[in-house]
């Protein structure tokens, strides 16, 4: 019996990386198994000699599990993530699929616990039911549970051990190494905007995606699998994804007359909109998940002579309704639409304070010595260097409150957070990063003794 690395996939490009992994886990003596929601990921898998548990083939439609099982307090709630991902208003079909996804997985993991020595499951961190499910169960059977998410620095990633929350940074070093105070020097001096190799595809605007030749032949691949051979996958709302991007592109359209460039002559607020149907919202801090609304009441209570500019995120340009924003930029004449060709660095640099829920730009902020109010759960919330904001009511009376942080102070943090995220780069295939990956994970990860046997 060996100590045995679970990977949880929902995609082809996820199964592959993980599968990717496989040999060097094995050669450290390391069993490897991977349950995969995904028909063709699957077979593509069990073909290429991979011990591989398909979900779908375990779920009994005539047998879902009990929530009260799991110390679930709220799971309507839990089903925002995928309510939100896509445009979904069936909450009581969304949880009979999550109970059937925990009866798969009841199942798959009760019979790799029996035979493993001890077991640990790995997956992206997201709020999908089927993540939601892997994740519940391995608690309830006391499996340790690994998110991987990427880090603030690229090349690194977080692994977070049985929480939905965001990485907790430990305060291990007084000051930062020269390794790190380079990299941060040369962020500050080439505004350089980190994107992590999973989501380089998505940052382009909507209609290049809905063009990209090979978008169009996953779209018919995808539409063959779904309708002519009947596979089965997490991400089959076909219909619905295509309909968005189609309003992406429409809202993208008519917002483009309102785009300014960066205002001056007076101090403003930056409010860096986030990915609309982000787990960081969802799942960490749901109360903001309407960011419009966020920004109406930005705008109703930033100090006298104050701007309050926002700016789309690059990954989902006209993401958000062009109607509300529109009325928005007609009742408020202190709001300002950025374009969002804009480096982001650039908005940091020029602003006043930045007001954001749990975006990487909070970080990136500090970076520059601005003042940031966080309202959400950020792995910076209690650095001691932000003004951590217990409830959206109390921002009007905490302006005054927060403080400039000084540079060594965010070069420390900084090391701090270097420190607790790890080398290796989700779903790069190259072979460099596949070792460097494999090696940072069989580091990380704490093996704890099964208690079925």
């Amino acid at each position: 019996m060996k100590d045995t690395i679970v990977f949880v996939s929902l995609a082809g490009n996820q199964s592959s990386f993980f599968a990717s992994l496989e040999p060097l886990l094995r050669k450290a003596g390391k069993d490897v198994v991977h349950i995969c929601f995904h028909d063709g990921a699957a077979a593509k898998l069990e073909k290429a000699g991979h011990r591989v548990f398909n979900p779908f083939r375990h779920s009994d439609r005539n047998v879902s599990a009990s929530l009260d099982d799991y110390d679930i307090d709220n799971p309507a709630l839990l089903m925002g993530h995928e309510k939100a991902a896509y445009e979904i208003v069936d909450t009581a079909a969304l949880l009979e699929k999550f109970r059937r996804h925990l009866v798969s997985l009841e199942k798959i993991l009760g019979t790799l616990q029996a035979e493993s020595r001890n077991l640990v499951v790995v997956q992206e961190l997201g709020g999908f039911t089927s993540v939601l499910a892997a994740y519940f169960v391995a608690q309830r059977r006391g499996i340790p549970n690994y998110f991987i998410e990427p880090s603030f620095f690229k090349g690194r990633f977080f692994l977070t051990l049985n929480s939905f929350s965001a990485p907790g940074i430990a305060p291990r070093f007084d000051f930062a190494d020269d390794t790190v105070k380079e990299i941060l020097d040369q962020i500050r001096s080439r505004q350089t905007v980190v994107i992590p190799m999973k989501d380089k595809l998505h940052y382009r605007g909507a209609i290049h995606k809905l063009l990209d030749r090979k978008n169009l032949q996953r779209l018919f691949e995808k539409l063959f699998q779904k309708y002519a051979l009947g596979q089965k996958e997490e991400f089959q709302h076909i219909g619905g994804h295509v309909s968005r991007h189609v309003r992406m592109t429409l809202n993208a359209a008519r917002l483009r007359r309102f785009y300014q460039s960066i205002p001056e002559g007076r101090p403003f607020i930056y409010y860096p909109l986030h990915v609309p149907a982000d787990f960081a919202l969802t799942i960490r801090s749901p109360e903001y998940l309407d960011q419009l609304s966020l920004i109406d009441f930005l705008c109703r209570i930033a100090p006298a002579g104050h701007g309050v500019v926002i700016k789309e995120h690059p990954a989902l340009i006209g993401a958000l309704s062009a109607v509300r924003m529109r009325d928005l930029l007609r009742r408020h004449d202190n709001l300002v639409l950025l374009s969002p060709g804009i480096n982001n660095h650039q908005v940091l640099r020029a602003a006043d304070s930045v007001v954001t829920v749990n975006s990487k730009a909070g970080a990136e902020a500090l970076l520059y010595g601005k003042r940031v109010f966080a309202l959400g759960d950020s792995f910076y919330r209690d650095s001691g260097l932000v003004l951590p904001i217990g409830a959206l009511g109390d921002l009007p009376r905490q302006w005054a409150n927060s403080m400039h942080p000084l540079k060594e102070d965010v070069d420390r943090f900084l090391q701090n957070v270097w420190s607790a995220s790890i080398g290796g780069e989700l779903y790069d295939l190259h072979e460099e990063n596949i070792c460097e990956f494999s090696t940072s994970l069989l580091s990380a990860l704490q093996f704890k003794e099964a208690e079925t046997k």
